[in-house]
Order: structure tokens, then C-alpha cells, then sequence
């Protein structure tokens, strides 16, 4: 627990793979589940002196938010919803079985007020069943203190990529290939190096594509392994163009952390992406799978004069509409409104 600090808050950790079981891992970790939520719903009525919330913010559905509907029929106290799941995108909803569609449904109508990430995820939910009247778009928060402008910004050089190595959703594998295009067609266009951080399935399979083009032998590419959260930041300030090539997202953080840091991009037009990049002055957005326009964009972002991407404006939209205080004012908004304060 941590209770110093402005929001009270008690973590809960149990194992994965409690017994390496898988059907057997998955009743045991419900269980664990619902004992954590009991363990901390009692916790929170202690530090209060036995009073009850009075609302609930339930974050992705199912779970919570089924605990935060019995919370309401039982008691009374009304709760909120945010969503940000990618799995509920039309990319990805055919998997979803019937039941859980009308299950999705039925949350989403009992909340007192559906607050998806994007606007694009709150057309997803309305098709799955779930339109709601109180709809209200809060999108995702950054650290705006952790991830800021250089202090030397003619020093930065070079792409960034950071994302898990999921392939299916995140095409590395057409970034690397895109990469080793240009070097070959371009190869004194400046800037042409790329570094990539994250982890994951994926991750020896993508490390052999780029063995195989040639990219890691004269340092085209560096893979960086797993970050901090200090880390990426560091890396975004010494970055002169993001990049991420995704299939599909819904609102990626890295974009907002990107754009706190001034850091101009380069993405596909999936999702949300292009409530992050509304216009040509914050980067270029190029269709999913394009790799052709997308080895186009980064030429234009490479070459393009010192100065074309203001990272002041980048940093300071950033902070207007994705920091601590401008998330927070907009939960408060909502959260008034229902209570009637």
C-alpha cells in the first residue's frame, strides 16, 4: 500500500502461472482475483472509517467492471468506466464470442457515464452493443515532467521505435524491411538509423530479419532491449522522428510521450492515431502495411529543414490535453457531474 501520497492506493500481485496449468492456472488466478478485489475493498473502507465510495472508476472491461456492477447493485454507488483495450476494435472483434458481446453491452449501458480513451474506441463499443448517453472521450495520461524537451535540440539524430514485439499488431518486421529500403536507395539521406526498445514473442525473429538484411552488422539498427520509463524518455529526447508502423492500436502512450518530449512522428492511420496527429505540424500518418509510404514519410521527416516540427507546439498540446493535471481535471468534470457537486 502506499498511503503517503495524494491518491491512497493498494497493489495486489499474485503469480501468472500459479501451477503451470493452464486451465487449472486460470480458475486459480479468478480466485486470487476476486481476493485481491475483496483485500482492497476492505482496505479502502478502513482508511475511510467504514464509509463506502461514493462512485467507482473501473478500468477495462470485463472484471472490474462486472465488480463494479455488483457494487451497484448492491449498493447503490454508481460507477464510471475507462476503456483501452485494442481487443474490442473491429480489427479484433470477431473473436468475441456472442455472449461476451452482450455481456460488453450491458456494463457499458450501467455505468453512470462510458469514458473511452478515444473517440474511435467509443464507436467500437457502440457496435459491440454499447451505446451510452454520457459518453465522454478522456483519453490516456503521460508523465509531461518525465517526458520533456531536450535541453540541447540541434543534437537530436535518428528514429525511435517503442513497443512490445507483437507482431500481429505492430509490424516491425515492415519497419526493418522499410529501413534497409532506404539505405539502400537513399543511403545519404540523414539520419537513417534506428533504434528500437521493447521486448517480446517476437523478439528473436525480428532480431534474425535484421541480421538477414544487414542492418545490425554497420549499425543501421540497435536493438536496446527493455527500457525504464526514464529510459524511453532519455531516448525521445535524443530521437529526431518516432516511428511506429502499427496493423492496429487504440491511443499508444508512446505517441503522447513522444509528443511531450517534442518529438515529431511518423504512424500508421489506425485506431485513435489520428486524434494524436490531426495534422501535418505534430508528424505523418501513412495507411497500415504501406510500406512504401511509409519509407516516403520518413524521407520527408529525415530531410525536412530544422525547425519544420516545432517542438514547442508538439510539447505544449501535450500538456494541454494529456498531463496529470488536464486528464484529472477532465475525470473531475464527469465525476461532479454525476455526484451532483
Amino acid at each position: 500500500s502506499d498511503l503517503g501520497g495524494p491518491v491512497p492506493t493498494w497493489r495486489y500481485y499474485y503469480r501468472a502461472r500459479p501451477t503451470g496449468l493452464p486451465p487449472l492456472d486460470k480458475l486459480l488466478k479468478l480466485l486470487l482475483w476476486l481476493l485481491c478485489q475483496r483485500r482492497g475493498l476492505r482496505a479502502v473502507r478502513r482508511h475511510w472509517a467504514g464509509a463506502r465510495p461514493d462512485l467507482v472508476h473501473a478500468h477495462v472491461l470485463v472484471r472490474p467492471v462486472a465488480l463494479a456492477w455488483w457494487l451497484r447493485r448492491r449498493h447503490g454507488t454508481p460507477y464510471v468506466l475507462t476503456e483501452h483495450q485494442t481487443a474490442l476494435l473491429p480489427t479484433n472483434a470477431i473473436q468475441i464470442s456472442r455472449f461476451r458481446r452482450w455481456l460488453v453491452g450491458r456494463l457499458v449501458r450501467g455505468a453512470a457515464a462510458s469514458l473511452p480513451v478515444s473517440a474511435d474506441l467509443g464507436r467500437a463499443l457502440a457496435a459491440l452493443g454499447g451505446p451510452h448517453p454520457h459518453t465522454v472521450v478522456v483519453p490516456n495520461v503521460v508523465d509531461t515532467e518525465l517526458f520533456h524537451l531536450p535541453t540541447a535540440p540541434n543534437s537530436r539524430f535518428g528514429l525511435l521505435h517503442v513497443a512490445a514485439f507483437n507482431e500481429r499488431a505492430k509490424n516491425l518486421s515492415g519497419l526493418l524491411r522499410t529501413v534497409a529500403r532506404l539505405r539502400a536507395q537513399h543511403p545519404d539521406l540523414p539520419g537513417l538509423h534506428l533504434r528500437v526498445a521493447g521486448y517480446g514473442p517476437a523478439e528473436a525473429t525480428l532480431h534474425r530479419l535484421a541480421q538477414q538484411l544487414g542492418l545490425l552488422a554497420d549499425g543501421t539498427v540497435a536493438f536496446l532491449g527493455k527500457l525504464t520509463s526514464a529510459q524511453v524518455a532519455a531516448e525521445m529526447r535524443r530521437a529526431a522522428c518516432f516511428v511506429l508502423f502499427s496493423n492496429y492500436e487504440n491511443l499508444p502512450c508512446v505517441l503522447i510521450e513522444a509528443q511531450a518530449s517534442g518529438l515529431p512522428a511518423v504512424a500508421t492511420r489506425v485506431g485513435g492515431v489520428p486524434e494524436l496527429l490531426p495534422d501535418s505540424a505534430l508528424g505523418l500518418l501513412v495507411p497500415p502495411g504501406d510500406e512504401a509510404a511509409l519509407g516516403a514519410a520518413l524521407c520527408t521527416l529525415l530531410a525536412a529543414p530544422a525547425g519544420h516540427f516545432d517542438a514547442a507546439r508538439l510539447r505544449a498540446r501535450a500538456v494541454a490535453l494529456y498531463s496529470y493535471p488536464a486528464v484529472g481535471r477532465a475525470f473531475g468534470a464527469v465525476y461532479a457531474r454525476i455526484l451532483g457537486r
